[in-house]
Formats: C-alpha cells, sequence, structure tokens
C-alpha cells in the first residue's frame, strides 16, 4: 500500500467528495498544504475510449495560452542549415550523424527531440533507445516537421506533448500552483476543449468521461467538465 503523509489525508478530507465546477475546483486545490517548491498542476482526462483500438488512440501536442512555468531541454536532428537556427530558437544540441551517434551510445540529458522528414531514415534506428523513454520523434505530436525552428522554439517553452494510456486516460501538465486562477482555468479550458475536438469516429458513447486536477503532491479534485463535454 502507498504510504500517505499526515498532511496529504488531511487535505483528502477538505477534498470535494463530488465534481466541482472549475473555478471552484481551482480554488480548492490552492488550499492543499504547501510544499517546499513550487508544485506542477496534473491534468487527467478518463476518455471513453478503447485504447487497444489504433483508429481510437488519442496523441498530440499544444501549446497552452498561459504557458506550463518551466523550460524543456530540446536537441534536433536536422541538416547543417537547419542546425543553426535550431540552436538560434533554443535547442541545446542539433545536427545530423554526429547528434545520432551521441544518442546511440547513451546520451539522453534532453526532454524532447525533434527531427526533420527528410532525417527519419536515421533517427527511426534510435527507435528502441527513445521510444521506451517517450521521446521518439513523431508527426503526430510535432515532433517531426521541416520547421524546425518554430518547433524547437514551442517545445523549449515547454509545449505539451500527449497520449492516451492502456486504460484511456490522458495525463498533461497544465502550469504551476503559483499561477494565478484565470491562468490555470485557461490552460485547463484549452486543453479539454482540444481533447474534445479530437474524439475519434470510432468512438461510442460517452467520450470525456472524468476530469480532474491535482498538485504534485495533493489529493485530486474532480471537475465538472465531464458532463459538459460529454457528446
Amino acid at each position: 500500500m502507498r504510504f500517505r503523509s499526515k498532511r496529504y489525508k488531511k487535505d483528502v478530507e477538505k477534498a470535494p467528495g463530488k465534481p466541482v465546477a472549475l473555478e471552484e475546483g481551482i480554488k480548492k486545490l490552492k488550499t492543499f498544504s504547501k510544499a517546499k517548491f513550487d508544485q506542477s498542476v496534473d491534468l487527467v482526462l478518463h476518455l471513453g475510449i478503447d485504447a487497444k483500438q489504433a483508429d481510437q488512440m488519442i496523441r498530440g501536442s499544444i501549446s497552452l495560452p498561459k504557458g506550463i512555468g518551466a523550460s524543456k531541454k530540446v536537441i534536433a536532428f536536422c541538416n547543417e542549415a537547419d542546425a543553426v537556427a535550431a540552436k538560434a530558437a533554443g535547442a541545446i544540441e542539433a545536427g545530423a550523424d554526429e547528434l545520432v551517434d551521441k544518442v546511440t551510445k547513451g546520451w539522453m540529458d534532453f526532454d524532447v527531440a525533434i527531427a526533420h522528414p527528410s532525417l527519419m531514415g536515421k533517427v527511426g534506428k534510435l527507435g528502441r533507445v527513445l521510444g521506451p523513454q517517450g521521446k521518439m520523434p513523431s508527426p503526430k505530436s510535432g515532433t517531426v516537421t521541416p520547421d524546425i525552428a518554430t518547433a524547437v522554439k514551442e517545445y523549449a517553452a515547454g509545449k505539451v506533448e500527449f497520449r492516451n494510456d492502456a486504460g484511456g486516460n490522458i495525463h498533461a501538465v497544465v502550469g504551476k500552483l503559483s499561477f494565478a486562477e484565470e491562468d490555470l482555468k485557461a490552460n485547463i479550458t484549452a486543453f479539454v476543449e482540444h481533447i474534445r475536438r479530437l474524439k475519434p469516429a470510432a468512438a461510442k458513447g460517452h467520450y470525456i468521461k472524468k476530469v480532474s486536477i491535482s498538485g504534485t503532491m495533493t489529493p485530486a479534485v474532480q471537475l465538472e467538465f465531464a458532463a459538459a463535454a460529454t457528446e
């Protein structure tokens, strides 16, 4: 059984016993016990999809209107001309053969990998290395693109990638607990609406079944978004 601190158990007692409006949920989240660091705010959506079916998988990326309060280390697999622009846009490393070789040998000190389509023949060989860590470039997530500089700039600023897990859930960071309530509201609304627009044609019945938010070290607060987003 997972250990829960006295502080966490005390916060559980303050958590609403039913779904609440977004504004109320954010206010409640901010009343929980503070940590020694600025906690991330995590959003979880439980979707009415069959995660075993390829045509019902949800995957992509989004730049939230208020950012997420964190930067990411980005690398770019690209030709020499694009490498200059990529580094100017914030990439910590950029290049082709030498960068592929460096990652092949075990270097993983980065959060996101961007790749030009013309380099995917070489980058594809890194699937066994990058795949398990969720760092493999993909067209669906926007990390395989001819516009290397723009992609690097967006991901370095905290662009959010997402994909459903085996249980049909999507997890995403939508900001920091120190964010203003209106900023958290804007980010959460933008993310939920984005996921709603991605509803697979093959998904039947309720699509967004449950939405909840939590801090890194807090209990979850369920939101009324589920009813509002049902289709």
